[in-house]
């Protein structure tokens, strides 16, 4: 499926990649609402860049690396100097090192993009001032839930981070 893959942008992915992570993301929630350990990331390390704040998004990816078996790694802007003193190239370098994958949550989609460039771990966008990837993976799943598997013709519009909504 995705792994070793980015994720920066749900355009990236192939109508085949959006069913395997949509029924891969309803077989963890049937598992996980009946109390059926499913430890996919055991042992598995994800730093999670955090230029702009989101309370959902920090509990939602720090519980979902818990719940999948492995360790979710809080980094503010404080604490990095991503950018401002050490370039973005030598940030990557680093935290892939040490690190399974990089969540980062930002403003310019251009620091993801340089980012992912540079790492040697997979990077996922957890929002920037052009995409949200995983909410409009998230919302595509409730509307699947609902409406059924078939989503052929659906339109989906993204309508900003200042709403943030799909």
């Amino acid at each position: 499926m995705l792994k070793g893959k980015d994720l920066l942008s749900i355009h990236e992915l192939s109508r085949d990649e959006v069913e395997e992570i949509l029924s891969l993301a309803q077989e963890l929630k049937e598992k996980q609402k009946a109390g059926i350990p499913h430890r996919l990331l055991e042992g598995k390390s994800l730093g999670m860049i955090f230029e702009k704040s989101s309370t959902r998004t920090r509990v939602s990816f720090e519980v979902g690396m818990y719940q999948l078996g492995g360790q979710a790694l809080f980094l503010s802007s404080r604490d990095l100097q991503l950018g401002r003193g050490e370039p973005i190239k030598d940030t990557a370098r680093v935290l892939s090192r040490y690190l399974d994958g990089i969540m980062i949550r930002t403003y310019g989609h251009e620091r993801i993009e340089e980012l992912a460039e540079w790492a040697d771990v997979p990077v996922i966008n957890a929002l920037s001032d052009l995409l949200h990837p995983c909410q409009a993976l998230t919302d595509l799943l409730t509307i699947r839930e609902y409406k059924g598997k078939n989503l052929t013709g659906l339109k989906m519009a993204y309508v900003g981070d200042g709403n943030n909504m799909t």
